[in-house]
């Protein structure tokens, strides 16, 4: 079944924010999870070894606050989300 046109939306908003603050998308996807309490490590797929490479690239690279900010202002994010 393809994702609704909703999902498809809000992924491209997302990317959106990504660009104007020159975050890859798999960046913020590898972050996000770890700013909440309950998330312990996060597992990241890979077949390569670029791949996993990036992947530890992705988890180092610093993500501006206002990246998390701009997520929330455009109603991306709920305003109690952790975020890292």
């Amino acid at each position: 079944m393809p994702p609704a046109r909703e999902k498809i939306a809000r992924a491209r908003e997302i990317a959106a924010v990504c660009a104007r603050h020159d975050v890859v998308l798999p960046q913020a996807a590898i972050q996000f999870p770890l700013a909440h309490p309950a998330v312990a490590s996060v597992v990241v797929g890979a077949r390569t070894a670029q791949q996993m490479s990036d992947a530890a690239t992705w988890m180092a690279a610093p993500i501006p606050p206002a990246f998390w900010d701009d997520l929330r202002a455009a109603g991306l994010l709920g305003p109690d989300t952790p975020v890292p």
